[in-house]
């Protein structure tokens, strides 16, 4: 795909691997819309492209802790642009931010399950009409190899909570969205895939957890590019990748029951029951 004037969102992008995701492809000449929590992170990326001579990407700031900050993104890109050629849902949190303990969305959710999964699951459906809109469109949901399976007895893990296990549950929930996403939107032309960039890169939230960063994010960035725009993966969907390389998830992804039962689920959390 040619990037050079098409319209890219991208959440989570004023750090880590969103943000070199986000300045490289500035530098194709993409119109990017950048989002996050932190204004001044903000301005040091839009100088920073700018400074490069690129044209200044638009900032949208937005808490996707919260349903009513996720639907006013959404209402907020929807305000401003006609199409989106692209969206990378990469905003997330890790299994300790914030400490170890279990912790709430505003609207009483596990956390990392309201943030790093279902703020997604409800802007690609608040989106879709501008994706629609410039197909050939892609959405690219940054997963993750660390995956657990949901218990559907206590998908808000009240009892045995740990934050690697709820963050490895909120990844898988990802894939298994992308699985049944890629279904719904057969004949659209519009793509949807998933991956893990790459192990523990060098960022903010790997780093938060206390770990030893094993990887860069110029590596899980060309991977998420990759992804993006590359033609190898131009219609195809519904997949999971490793880096660059295809790859199989954890094996709840693919029960069909599983995937029925997490979608009502998250209709009904986000508000959109009314589509089941």
């Amino acid at each position: 795909m040619e990037m050079r004037g098409k319209t890219v969102l991208i959440t989570g992008s004023t750090d880590g691997v969103g943000r070199y995701v986000a300045s490289r492809l500035a530098a194709e000449g993409a119109k990017v819309l950048i989002h996050g929590r932190d204004a001044v992170r903000a301005k040091a990326l839009i100088d920073d492209v700018v400074q490069a001579g690129h044209a200044a990407p638009a900032f949208y700031q937005a808490d996707l802790s919260s349903i009513s900050g996720t639907r006013a993104l959404a209402e907020a890109v929807t305000r401003d642009h006609q199409r989106l050629d692209v969206f990378v849902s990469n905003a997330g949190i890790g299994s300790q931010n914030d400490g170890p303990q279990r912790q709430e969305s505003a609207d009483g959710f596990e956390l990392r399950f309201a943030v790093n999964y279902l703020s997604g699951f409800l802007l690609v459906h608040l989106l879709l009409p501008l994706l629609k809109a410039a197909a050939p469109s892609r959405i690219v949901n940054v997963a993750s190899l660390g995956q657990h399976p949901i218990d559907f007895d206590d998908v808000m893990i009240t009892r045995g909570y740990s934050g690697s296990r709820a963050y490895a549950q909120s990844k898988l929930a990802q894939i298994m969205f992308t699985i049944d996403l890629a279904d719904e939107l057969k004949g659209a032309d519009v793509t949807v895939n998933s991956l893990h960039p790459a192990t523990y890169m060098n960022t903010t939230m790997v780093r938060a957890g206390g770990i030893t960063p094993m990887s860069t994010v110029e590596q899980g960035g060309a991977a998420i590019l990759h992804l993006v725009a590359d033609d190898d993966v131009a219609g195809r969907s519904g997949l999971f990748f490793n880096g660059m390389s295809e790859a199989r998830a954890n094996p709840q992804a693919y029960d069909a029951d599983a995937r029925r039962r997490l979608r009502t689920l998250s209709l009904e959390l986000a508000g959109l029951s009314s589509r089941a």
